[in-house]
């Protein structure tokens, strides 16, 4: 009987051909979008679930009084490990980490890559699998490192080397041969190897090498910039460590870190979706509503036409009650037609998937899991959700259409033809209403992407470029690395090149408190501290509202640059008031005289506010880290 249902079901599809094409492409791409977009969203849930032990495990995340004394997402640096060692009841393992970037070299290849110097604990804590190599003893000894397969592809052309070895340049230009002691298995997004966008690590390096890249304080509580993870005990919660936190920072860490900083364990499964004021989480609500928005769009319109179609079936259903055909049959009997056709549209829906995939994974910028790496339990979704669709449907003509009378079915004609122009005006009123709101969010979104983009940063990105350089930071270094800077400036298509600590994009490398001379050093105002030469500004094309900007006749004295930001923090009136004051910064000696202000710029995100920066001389400080290049237009091939 069942068989005759879908047999029939089947010749009526095919008899109306263009009925059923519509419905089912229409279905399908409703479908394939929505599946598209509940992929991204499982594929987001997951990360750091992969992790070994991920439920007790925890970030320490960091929480200023002021944002601009510190990261959010570093911790003090022995925090970690002093709760594993004083507090083992409490904590069972823990990992800390601090991200740089150096050349690396093999023969021919020289390429530059994100390096992450960690605890040896990376691989016993959270599990990260290794193609080859031993993981209990792969991060033990000096100057190993453990690389990822695509490292590993990337110098040898293949994955099995343990035992080759790379060349790393330290900070000084000097280089050492690391030997490779693991290649990773691939792996899952986790905010571990992969924190922030900027910290995509592929190279993993023991603490017992650090001072080869002149890490030093790894142990001292005055370093606020290592991530650090711990691992709790079975049963222990992280209100429980909140004791111990504030007890291993009021006894070691100095005055202001401990006066102005609170340490909440945040939960590793939890963190992604929560960090940056829960972003990611608002961000697949959205895409939650607007899959299930196309897939209800799609439903409208396959209700839409069955009402259109309604008036052929009307005779079919009359002659079938004369010949004592039940409304229960009928009612089986359209369910059937639905049943097959949101089959075949789901069908095609899964097809499309992995054609389609590479081209969203570009939209949301993520790679879209294959059809494989879904869990086995995922295979009853396509049959829940085709049962489901074809009910909601296929529910107009099974629960309608049926209900006709004889009479009125074998004459053709709606009893209630008023009820289904109604549905029908009802129905296209709600896409139409829809479209329209779509419509104008679209315009709203796009004002405020062309008002983001627009809006002037304060600084000219276009055609700088920044690199790295090798770091002896001696006085001697600095001198020999403004020589070189100067050779580049020389070169054709150069306009200006800048030697610097800092370079716009959030990454500071300190936030100093400073605070007008003879006030109370408790009124001291945390900044943003950049690390410049006199031509920053020129090649940024950065502006100043009072004074000057640093020049090489003052390259040894104690003057430093404020913007207008940190001028107003500070209570002077305008940038004129300020130019020639001096300031001070805690435990500091140096009178500082306020040689110029800048205009205001963005150092990192649009979403926050502007800083309060402060630039110190890079002969002053002997610090650096990257050349930019200001190209001029055109030469960029």
């Amino acid at each position: 009987m069942i068989k005759s249902y879908f047999i029939i079901a089947w010749r009526n599809l095919l008899k109306q051909p263009l009925f059923s094409v519509i419905n089912i492409l229409g279905l399908s791409m409703g479908i394939a979008f929505a599946l598209l977009i509940g992929a991204f969203v499982w594929s987001e849930l997951q990360v750091n679930r992969q992790l070994r032990n991920h439920e007790r495990q925890f970030f320490l995340e960091s929480d200023w009084k002021d944002p601009n004394m510190g990261n959010t997402i570093t911790s003090v640096g022995p925090l970690a490990r002093r709760l594993k060692e004083e507090y083992p009841n409490l904590v069972a393992n823990y990992y800390r980490w601090d991200g740089i970037t150096s050349v690396v070299s093999k023969g021919e290849k020289h390429f530059r890559e994100n390096i992450q110097l960690g605890d040896s604990t990376l691989l016993s804590m959270f599990g990260f699998r290794l193609l080859h190599g031993d993981a209990g003893n792969a991060l033990t000894q000096p100057f190993s490192v453990v690389v990822t397969e695509d490292i590993a592809i990337k110098y040898f052309g293949r994955t099995d080397v343990v035992g080759e070895s790379i060349s790393i340049q330290s900070f000084s230009g000097g280089l050492h041969a690391f030997s490779i002691t693991g290649v990773l298995a691939p792996l899952t997004e986790n905010a571990v190897t992969q924190l922030n966008p900027a910290n995509h690590n592929q190279l993993y390096i023991p603490t017992n090498t650090f001072s080869y890249f002149g890490r030093t304080d790894f142990e001292s509580w005055a370093n606020l910039y290592l991530p650090s993870y711990v691992e709790l005990q079975p049963g222990v919660t992280a209100s429980d460590l909140a004791g111990p936190i504030k007890h291993l920072l009021a006894v070691n860490a100095p005055a202001q870190v401990k006066e102005n900083l609170t340490v909440r364990p945040q939960s590793l499964q939890h963190y992604y979706l929560n960090a940056n004021k829960g972003l990611a989480k608002r961000m697949l609500y959205t895409l939650a509503a607007i899959g299930l928005f196309i897939v209800l769009m799609a439903l409208i319109n396959f209700v839409n036409i069955a009402i259109s179609s309604s008036g052929r079936r009307t005779r079919e259903i009359g002659v079938r009650k004369v010949l004592g055909g039940l409304r229960s049959q009928l009612m089986v009997q359209f369910l059937a037609e639905s049943f097959i056709l949101v089959s075949l549209a789901t069908a095609i829906a899964v097809a499309v998937y992995p054609l389609v995939a590479g081209a969203f994974a570009g939209l949301v910028g993520k790679p879209m899991p294959a059809l494989n790496a879904f869990p086995l339990y995922f295979l009853a979704l396509p049959l829940v959700l085709i049962i489901l669709l074809s009910l909601l449907a296929g529910g107009y003509p099974a629960f309608v259409l049926s209900s006709l009378g004889t009479v009125t079915a074998l004459k053709g004609k709606l009893k209630t033809v008023g009820g289904h122009i109604m549905l029908r005006k009802s129905l296209v009123a709600f896409q139409f209403s829809v479209a329209l709101l779509v419509m104008v969010a679209a315009i709203i979104i796009s004002q405020q992407v062309s008002y983001f983009f627009g809006q002037g940063l304060g600084y000219n990105k276009e055609y700088v470029v920044s690199s790295q350089v090798p770091r002896d930071w001696s006085r001697t270094g600095v001198q020999k690395m403004l020589q070189v800077r100067n050779e580049f400036a020389r070169l054709p298509g150069v306009t200006d090149v800048s030697l610097s600590y800092e370079i716009p994009n959030g990454m500071n490398g300190g936030s100093p408190p400073v605070y007008p001379a003879g006030a109370d050093s408790t009124t001291a105002i945390p900044m943003q501290a950049m690390v410049t030469d006199e031509r920053y500004l020129a090649t940024y094309q950065v502006s100043t509202s009072a004074g000057s900007f640093f020049e090489g006749h003052d390259r040894d004295s104690a003057k430093l640059v404020m913007n207008e930001q940190a001028i107003q923090a500070l209570g002077f009136k305008n940038p004129q008031e300020a130019v020639g004051r001096q300031v001070r910064i805690p435990g500091d000696p140096t009178l500082f005289t306020i040689k110029g202000v800048t205009r205001n710029f963005h150092f990192g995100s649009m979403q926050a506010t502007i800083p309060a920066i402060v630039f110190f001389n890079i002969n002053f400080a002997n610090t650096y880290r990257y050349l930019s290049f200001r190209l001029a237009p055109g030469k960029l091939g």
